[in-house]
């Protein structure tokens, strides 16, 4: 399929406003993706936003927590953001985590994990970690149902929540019932094994380069790639994960890398489901005011997730 028309709207206006991430300063990368997401609009409301903070391995890890009408006990999302471990931060996801939180009628908690450079890997995934954990052990502090826990994020925050759910695995807990892996970052850029790193390189918003600048600011240039919480397609077993969600854009470098982890997951007898939009872009998800084709996967990973909710 063609791109997208919305989508090429999207991304000529970015390039006719807004250099490539990896030509700008951290502090100019950090600022140009919260321009992007004031840009589409105001967010909906929820009857409840919280700013709190959990105990993490280097202090406190700040969480926003929404709460959707209704009365609880209300399953639990934990929510990571994208920005390649580098830019982005509650602000850039609040739209996304409200729009779910209504959506799915969970409480969503969204993680402000540390960020690279100045905090490289693994300090990301082990605040995640770490507050995926407080918020099980705590959910009635949230308003949340211990029993139903799931993780999701987008893109490096889709990577975080694969990864949590296997250090959950690993170390104990906590039980989780279902991970939303929204255009996850599975494996280091550049492996070859994936052709869509190759046929999506450049145009389409996310860049092979563009890819290169946030790993190497998450885990240096000699990273051990098989340590599998770092990249978990090379995970040595996959098995006794939860059931996922995988979602991909068709004009996406991390397209193939996301859907080869899918597949893993079959393999291994986990449940996993991929559904890739076509004509879509890297970042299409959380561009709902703008994207019709991101209104339909949000609908998708939404009904995914109660689902799950339900069925535990």
């Amino acid at each position: 399929m063609p791109l997208d028309p919305e989508c090429r709207m999207l991304i000529d206006q970015m390039q006719g406003t807004m250099r490539p991430f990896h030509e700008m300063s951290i502090p100019e990368a950090r600022g140009a993706i919260a321009e992007l997401v004031a840009a589409g609009g105001a967010p909906e409301a929820v009857a409840r936003v919280e700013n709190r903070t959990v105990p993490g391995p280097a202090g406190a890890i700040p969480v926003r927590v929404y709460t959707p009408e209704g009365s609880g006990p209300f399953p639990v999302l934990v929510y990571f953001h994208g920005g390649g471990w580098v830019i982005g931060d509650l602000e850039t996801h609040d739209p996304t985590c409200r729009h779910l939180a209504n959506a799915v009628g969970c409480v969503v908690a969204s993680v402000d994990y540390r960020l690279a450079p100045e905090h490289p890997y693994p300090a990301g995934p082990e605040d995640a970690h770490a507050a995926t954990r407080w918020i099980a052990d705590n959910a009635a502090v949230v308003g949340g149902d211990p029993r139903r826990i799931a993780v999701g994020g987008d893109s490096a925050g889709g990577n975080l929540a694969a990864v949590v759910s296997l250090m959950a695995r690993d170390r104990g807990g906590p039980r989780l019932v279902f991970q939303l892996l929204v255009y996850p970052v599975t494996d280091a850029p550049g492996s070859g094994e994936y052709p869509s790193y190759r046929e999506n390189a450049e145009g389409y918003f996310l860049t092979s380069t563009m890819m290169d600048w946030f790993w190497n600011h998450y885990c240096g240039a000699k990273p051990d790639l098989a340590d599998p919480y770092l990249c978990p397609n090379r995970a040595a077993d996959v098995g006794g994960l939860p059931p996922a969600l995988v979602i991909t854009a068709e004009f996406d470098p991390l397209r193939d890398e996301g859907e080869a982890y899918a597949r893993r997951l079959r393999e291994a007898g986990v449940p996993a489901e991929v559904k890739r939009y076509p004509g879509m872009i890297h970042g299409f998800f959380s561009m709902r005011a703008v994207i019709a084709g991101a209104r339909q996967a949000t609908a998708d990973a939404a009904a995914a997730l109660r689902s799950a909710f339900a069925r535990r």
